[in-house]
């Protein structure tokens, strides 16, 4: 199950950066907004993994 987690925090970070991207590239600064923040929830989401993986072993 933590390897479909962490795979679920990439793709989410993966989202948000091109979500980021694209809204920078077109001006659109609600798009840019919701990729930064949806970058940090991957972001949020791949820290939480790790911490649970450290305490794991």
């Amino acid at each position: 199950m933590s390897g479909e987690q962490k795979a679920n925090a990439k793709r989410e970070q993966a989202k948000g950066k091109l979500k980021e991207t694209a809204g920078r590239a077109v001006g659109n600064e609600r798009l840019t907004a919701e990729g930064r923040a949806e970058k940090a929830k991957g972001d949020a989401r791949q820290a939480k993994e790790k911490i649970k993986d450290t305490f794991k072993d």
